[in-house]
């Protein structure tokens, strides 16, 4: 068995277990109006709290569905769907899922004033523009790039029962690690996700001389990367961007 491992939920965010200091942080950041905070805790959903930033959002769906454990999305997160701080408790982040941009947002067909919570209705995540059948007919959308992600991730089971090891990165900006799968035949699997989680362009030198030989072949695109020598092998990348490279054995 393994956890299950989330980006967001239906609670709030909740900030018990860190210190004061570190909760006014998070509170100046993330809960700037008093109605984003419930008890000592956040109550917002992803998008809003990362100013619907897609690069950000890509990337922290990258590391959700890299790092061990069991991936678990919450409705609307793969939209971008906001929050509406005015309903109270922790109703904010439970409107219904938009599904489209007719009547109650293609929830229900229920009269409006029969729905226990009001789509929402604001005009950067208001169910008119942001729903799923407008994110279905743009091939560039988030719900296609996470779909395509998804598949990704199921092609390879390292991903789901792989081993996990950091990777010495000389960059405190980027987190990079390895994931390892021993198969029956005696191979191994191995994909290795470098994480930028600065806003700038960041390189970085990894230290993999226990996979000398091998060749990095990028997942997404299926690029080949210049294989693994002694010397520490450099990579660059793009203001929140990550890499998932599967390592082949080129020895």
């Amino acid at each position: 068995c393994q956890w299950g491992i989330f980006l967001r939920n239906h609670d709030e965010l909740t900030l018990e277990m860190v210190t004061d200091e570190e909760r006014d942080y998070m509170y100046a950041e993330y809960a700037k109006d008093p109605r984003m905070k419930r008890n000592v805790g956040i109550r917002r959903r992803l998008a809003p709290l990362i100013d619907n930033d897609r690069r950000v959002a890509e990337l922290l769906h990258a590391l959700l569905f890299s790092l061990p454990g069991s991936p678990i999305m919450y409705y609307g997160d793969e939209i971008s769907m906001g929050d509406n701080i005015y309903l109270g408790d922790r109703d904010s982040v439970r409107t219904p899922m938009q599904w489209s941009p007719d009547r109650n947002a293609g929830f229900s067909q229920a009269d409006f004033a029969a729905l226990y919570l009001p789509p929402l209705m604001d005009p950067v995540y208001g169910y008119q523009a942001l729903n799923v059948e407008a994110e279905l007919r743009d091939q560039s959308s988030l719900l296609h790039w996470v779909k395509r992600m998804l598949e990704v991730r199921k092609q390879h089971p390292v991903f789901g029962t792989g081993s996990f090891e950091v990777l010495s990165a000389e960059n405190p900006s980027v987190l990079a690690f390895a994931r390892t799968l021993e198969r029956a035949d005696g191979e191994r699997d191995i994909v290795m996700c470098v994480n930028n989680l600065s806003r700038f362009a960041q390189p970085v030198e990894l230290h993999l001389a226990q996979y000398e030989g091998w060749v990095p072949h990028e997942l997404l695109g299926r690029v080949p990367f210049p294989p693994i020598g002694e010397l520490p092998y450099f990579v660059t990348l793009a203001p929140y961007g990550f890499y998932w490279f599967e390592l082949v054995d080129g020895r």
